[in-house]
């Protein structure tokens, strides 16, 4: 049985997401071609979770994820079983740095609230049943933040952008709820769209708010959806610059926020890119307060399958010893390893291999 030594974030963590074999990306095609039911594709995911549940335990994390094998994107799965948000295909994907993603999104077709009946939660229970007493459960979902992206307000709904963010809020609180009432003690946002407002090439010109005023409405709600949440709920927030397919979708340190975001939203750690210089420098840690956050620095890329030098990793968390207290400090690799089910472009051992090596860096550098 794995000892808890620590509170969550951990001193070995990660973000979320594993590669999917290639027998559920086909059972997920069986169930959409109506060959296999429902039940069917639930019995091999549960499976399939009940196996790299094994592996992550082997591996020597003390906190394990689902892999987000019941999903086939980050975000949109959760988001549009709230309702209010349907999914569909649009025209076009996001265009990353030299792709371009396959087309899906949400859309919001009437006033927003949280579904008691949201598949995540049925999920959850089951994760945390095959886990036991083995690891913490770790839950991911997106932030509240991602339906701040431009299009995803319907003005006919919502033609004030306060009623909108009263009713977000609303949702991620009876959201954090629910989680918390299945077990959950470790939840996790995934944050695009504050990384974004961290990117110097994001323009804000002719857009109701300037990028200062989208910046304290992004802490406005992720500080009110935690209200209430309860002593022993860890929450975190991990920023990403974008993973599909081992590509990324911008860049920029995280200096625009850090003054706002980092100093003042109420979470218990900060999942942070810094696996290359798309991230900037560790300058901007010295905005945690001292013996508040965890920063969770993700030195190790998910993107390729290269192992990095170990040297390497501990001269960079020394570096970001500088500016905020070694004892603050986590390691990760810098995102998911399959953010969608396409996953990045390296080996499931090679994934086994990089999340093993960042435990026994992390036993170096912390005991």
């Amino acid at each position: 049985m794995t000892t808890i030594t620590n509170v969550a974030p951990f001193r070995a963590d990660h973000v979320g997401s594993l590669l999917r074999p290639e027998r559920l990306k086909q059972a997920q095609a069986d169930f959409k071609a109506g060959k296999i039911t429902e039940d069917q594709l639930n019995e091999i995911q549960i499976e399939e979770v009940k196996r790299i549940v094994d592996k992550q335990i082997e591996a020597g994390l003390e906190l394990v994820t689902d892999g987000e094998f019941r999903r086939l994107w980050w975000h949109t799965d959760f988001m549009e079983n709230l309702n209010g948000y349907e999914g569909y295909v649009p025209d076009h994907g996001y265009q990353f740095a030299d792709l371009e993603t396959e087309p899906y999104n949400v859309r919001n077709i009437g006033k927003i609230s949280f579904n008691p009946d949201h598949p995540f939660i049925q999920h959850f229970k089951d994760f945390k049943e095959i886990v036991g007493n083995r690891a913490v459960a770790k839950q991911t979902i997106p932030s509240p933040n991602q339906f701040f992206y431009p299009n995803l307000r319907n003005h006919d709904f919502y033609p004030d952008m306060e009623e909108f963010t009263k009713d977000i809020i609303q949702a991620y609180k009876d959201a954090v709820k629910a989680f918390y009432d299945a077990g959950c003690r470790y939840l996790q946002f995934d944050d695009v769209y504050i990384a974004g407002l961290s990117s110097p090439d994001m323009s804000f010109e002719g857009d109701i708010y300037n990028r200062e005023q989208y910046i304290d409405l992004a802490l406005r709600v992720v500080n009110g959806v935690l209200e209430d949440k309860p002593e022993d709920l860890i929450v975190t927030t991990h920023l990403c610059r974008g993973n599909y397919q081992s590509s990324w979708a911008f860049k920029g340190s995280y200096e625009l926020i850090a003054p706002t975001l980092f100093a003042k939203e109420k979470v218990n750690g900060f999942f942070l890119e810094y696996d290359d210089e798309r991230s900037g420098g560790f300058e901007p840690l010295a905005e945690i307060p001292k013996g508040g956050a965890r920063v969770v620095v993700g030195a190790v890329t998910s993107k390729t399958g290269e192992l990095e030098d170990k040297e390497a990793i501990k001269a960079k968390i020394k570096e970001a010893s500088e500016y905020i207290p070694l004892d603050q400090l986590c390691l990760s690799p810098q995102c998911g390893f399959a953010s969608t089910h396409h996953g990045n472009i390296l080996t499931e051992e090679e994934q086994w291999k990089k999340l093993k090596f960042i435990v026994d860096v992390s036993k170096e550098i912390w005991g």
